[in-house]
């Protein structure tokens, strides 16, 4: 038997509610800010996320699922939207649109990671991106689109993970000095953080090796070296978020893992979602358009999983709307009411009516059943008896009644009941 690929899912009509009512929030909080939907491709040039995403990252070095076509073209599935975003900024040559240009995406990333609950190898991310303008406001802003949705979602005891990683003026500073740090525990280091200290140091704090976190809680603190612009930045960020009663916290380990951050970056976490409580996580890449050949041009945003959103709301208890509901259940007895039923059905379909049709030549009995498993409000019984007669038999699933309705009147009446339900 075939199963879905390891680290794959299926996304079954049990769930949709779920799928649908997160989606449709997030594409309305979007909205709600000003930010406008764009659509890149699920491949791209594979250099276009080595250059973005960077080399030594997790990302580039063992997750990302990259092929040579039958061009001979170097392509990868997306591990993340960012890169391919920027690329249609460049390509497009939005930078002549109003500053900033505010984007945001819904799709499958790909990424070779080790299933868990809640993270898989084929997932859906909201991703928000603010292109052009370099105002702390603009990084408070991002953060509050990724608040707005999780607390319009339901969730609660909201608080953010913060922290600056400075600039390419202050950072080699800090980064020197957490070499330094690092040397003496080198052989008290895994595989990974002694590669993470020859390619990327700041991945070290990011490290879950359990020998590593002592050391990281002696590490340097970034804050400690940033230059004038980037405290500056990160103060005025503090800031604003006090003035709008966002909680905070200063998190010196907090680094995320793509190169291309600088000064802000940030995580959300809510409260009673088990041990990996942050829910999206992003920040500032002022220096990506510039490493992909563009001018120097500041950007921020976040991306957050759809699945991971669905699972901590299911752990919560939170619930959604369910899906919409037929209205009517064509119940036909007989070759000529089954002509008729479909006449009447595509009649209220055109009318934006929702109706379904029992199959087969089932007896009434199993297609009233059919008609309740589908939640529907009428079942409309056509027999010999109802064509004779001109009407169809009217019942009303939730209250056991039965009324005649002429079959002249019959999409007239169904359409009114939908518009009232």
């Amino acid at each position: 038997m075939y199963r879905a690929p390891r680290g794959t899912l299926d996304i079954l009509p049990e769930d949709q509610p779920y799928w649908r009512h997160v989606t449709e929030r997030a594409h309305a909080i979007a909205a709600l800010y000003g930010y406008e939907y764009i659509d890149t491709p699920i491949f791209e040039e594979t250099s276009l996320f080595v250059r973005g995403v960077g080399e030594g990252t997790d990302i580039v070095d063992k997750e990302m699922y990259s092929f040579q076509d039958k061009g001979g073209d170097h392509l990868t599935l997306r591990p993340e939207f960012t890169a391919g975003v920027m690329r249609a900024y460049l390509e497009h040559g939005m930078r002549t649109r109003p500053q900033p240009v505010k984007l945001y995406s819904l799709g499958p990333i790909f990424r070779h990671e080790k299933p868990q609950a809640g993270r898989y190898r084929q997932f859906w991310q909201f991703n928000v991106e603010a292109i052009g303008e370099m105002d702390p406001a603009l990084d408070v802003e991002v953060m509050s689109v990724a608040w707005h949705l999780y607390e319009d979602l339901g969730f609660s005891g909201l608080s953010f993970h913060i922290n600056s990683t400075g600039d390419p003026r202050c950072r080699p500073r800090y980064i020197e000095a957490l070499v330094a740090y690092y040397r003496p525990y080198l052989h008290l280091l895994d595989e990974d953080d002694r590669r993470r200290l020859a390619r990327n140091p700041l991945r070290l704090l990011d490290s879950k090796s359990p020998a590593a976190q002592p050391i990281i809680e002696g590490a340097p603190k970034i804050t400690d070296y940033l230059c004038d612009e980037c405290t500056q930045h990160f103060a005025r960020v503090r800031r604003y978020l006090d003035a709008l009663g966002r909680p905070y916290v200063v998190n010196h380990r907090l680094v995320r893992g793509l190169d291309y951050y600088t000064k802000t970056v940030f995580e959300v976490y809510a409260e009673g979602i088990g041990a990996q409580n942050a829910v999206c996580g992003g920040g500032r890449y002022d220096g990506l358009i510039e490493a992909l050949g563009g001018p120097p041009t500041p950007g921020i945003g976040f991306a957050t999983g759809i699945e991971r959103i669905i699972l901590a709301m299911k752990e919560r208890g939170i619930a959604v709307p369910g899906l919409p509901k037929p209205t009517a259940f064509f119940a036909p007895l007989g070759e000529e009411s089954k002509v008729v039923a479909l006449r009447l059905i595509t009649e209220l379909r055109a009318a934006g009516v929702r109706a379904l049709l029992g199959f087969g030549d089932r007896s009434l009995k199993a297609q009233l059943r059919a008609a309740d498993r589908a939640g529907a409000t009428y079942a409309v019984i056509l027999g010999e008896d109802e064509l004779a007669a001109g009407q169809a038999t009217l019942r009303h699933m939730a209250q056991g009644t039965q009324q005649n309705i002429p079959l002249a009147g019959l999409v007239a009446f169904l359409r009114d009941s939908e518009a009232t339900r």
